[in-house]
């Protein structure tokens, strides 16, 4: 199990979204893709994440208009970025021990998959059938 690299479990291009939009974008790219994590560009570059829990931290503050504020008010501008053959275990380990929600992972400066938490357990799932040690179903 733990020669398993990230690149087979993590989501492939995700979608992700400008530095310079607004909150209530982010709410609708999340909603309309059923995700709670966005990687944040600006000009084609990496630059952070934003997750639905920073969102709603940021709009908890009083006088914040979602429509006006932009992602960079909000996101983290330093996420967890790891390349494709990372190991699995290295990554969820990490994930663990620093309660992180979600992983960017990045191939020559593009992003080109993110895993989540939701990830892991698909993750976990298959690794454990994989073994035998779950039933088919």
């Amino acid at each position: 199990m733990s020669r398993h690299k990230i690149e087979r479990f993590m989501t492939p291009t995700p979608h992700t979204i400008s530095a310079r939009q607004t909150l209530a974008d982010a709410h609708r790219a999340m909603r309309e893709r059923g995700v709670r994590h966005l990687p944040v560009v600006a000009d084609g570059r990496l630059v952070g994440v934003v997750s639905q829990r920073d969102l709603y931290l940021l709009e908890t503050l009083r006088g914040v208009d979602v429509g006006r504020e932009l992602v960079e008010e909000a996101m983290s501008d330093e996420p967890f970025v790891v390349a494709p053959d990372a190991l699995l275990v290295e990554v969820a380990e990490a994930m663990a021990t620093r309660k992180h929600g979600s992983v960017l992972v990045v191939e020559r400066e593009t992003v080109v998959g993110i895993f989540t938490s939701t990830d892991a357990l698909r993750a976990l799932v298959t690794l454990l059938r994989e073994e035998g040690a779950l039933g088919g179903g």
